[in-house]
Order: C-alpha cells, then sequence, then structure tokens
C-alpha cells in the first residue's frame, strides 16, 4: 500500500521512502510498546507482520533503495531486514526513528492512543502522561532527513519508523499544524509512502 503527498516546497537531493513497519506481537496484543526498555529486545514482528513482508518485497512496486535507516527497535529492524535482504544492502540503525514515546501507558492497551491523541489536538506541545510532545517528535523526525540531505545527493533512501511518527513527520512536512496529525491518512502496517 503506498500514499503520496505533495509536501516538497523545494526539491530534496535525495529521494526518501517512509515505510511504517510490519503488523508486530504489540499490534497483535493491542498493547501500546514505545520505550527502549520493551521495544529494542521483544515485541518484533508478528507471523502476519512475517507475511506482510514476504509479499511487499515478492512484488516491490517503488524505487529500489540504495539506503536504509531504521528505528532500532525490534519490530523496526526486522521490517528494515526483509528489505535489506532483497536489496542486498546493509541495515543503518537511526535511534531518532524510534516510536513516540508513550509515557505512563507503555505497555497498557492501546486503546489509550486515543486519550493521547485528543490532547494532541488542543496542544502539540503537551507532555501529559509523561508522553512525548508532537513538537519533540517532529523535530527529531525531522533532523533524520536534514542530516541525510546534508550529506547524501542523488540517494533513494528508505526510513524504516512506527505509524505515530510517520504521521507526525508527513504533517510537518506538509506545513500543516501539528495538532491535526491524527488527520493524515492512516499509514497500514508494512505500508510505504514516498515523500514526492
Amino acid at each position: 500500500m503506498s500514499n503520496s503527498f505533495l509536501n516538497a516546497p523545494t526539491p530534496r537531493r535525495n529521494h526518501y521512502l517512509l515505510m511504517r513497519h510490519g503488523h508486530s506481537q504489540a499490534n497483535e496484543r493491542g498493547l501500546i510498546v514505545s520505550t527502549p526498555r520493551l521495544g529494542l529486545t521483544s515485541f518484533g514482528l508478528s507471523p502476519r507482520g512475517e507475511a506482510q513482508l514476504e509479499a511487499l518485497v515478492a512484488d516491490w512496486r517503488w524505487p529500489e533503495p540504495t539506503r536504509i535507516l531504521h528505528s532500532d527497535f525490534q519490530r523496526t529492524t526486522e521490517t528494515a531486514a526483509w528489505v535489506a535482504k532483497r536489496f542486498g544492502l546493509s541495515l543503518q540503525a537511526e535511534p531518532r526513528l524510534r516510536e513516540r514515546v508513550f509515557g505512563e501507558f507503555e505497555g497498557q492497551p492501546d486503546e489509550h492512543y486515543a486519550r493521547v491523541w485528543a490532547l494532541d489536538a488542543h496542544s502539540p506541545e503537551h507532555r501529559e502522561h509523561a508522553v512525548e510532545s508532537v513538537a519533540s517528535v517532529a523535530a527529531r523526525m525531522q533532523e533524520v532527513i536534514a542530516s541525510l540531505e546534508s550529506e547524501r545527493r542523488g540517494e533513494t533512501i528508505l526510513l524504516v519508523s512506527h505509524g505515530d511518527p510517520l504521521q507526525i513527520l508527513l504533517t510537518a512536512l506538509g506545513g500543516r499544524p501539528l495538532s491535526q496529525h491524527r488527520d493524515q491518512p492512516p499509514l497500514p502496517p508494512a505500508s510505504i509512502t514516498p515523500l514526492t
């Protein structure tokens, strides 16, 4: 599945493909896994996620990546590894692509996402319940692209991350208020969104 957004006011030096990780064990269990304590070494891809990645790499429809950066969580690392194997690329862990930290809701049912998103709609700066602010996520995600733009030229770079950070990034790059990040079309597991 692919989504495209006209979100580049000036031409970029590189081409970017944004990828959400495949369906994970956290998705399967309906749990929030957002911190390194749980995310780095557990809650990898589910069997459904493995099947999604197998199908995706077998029927690749996007430009061939020349470089892959990924969140160092287990589910994103495993996702990136499928693509890396398909194209014979090495992986580069990038902690700035990690999941948004959901604070007090870590390990809790994912129904709590809605509570956080309601607060986001009022203020992208809020840190209630020890949640990472939308503004902070937007800044670190944009820093990844800014760094790559200053170091690279003419590459096709796959960035493997998580649903909330990618929707926040797309909102920021589109020049829309960060409080509206949930207005972005949802990014399904194992989906790729080209930055156009």
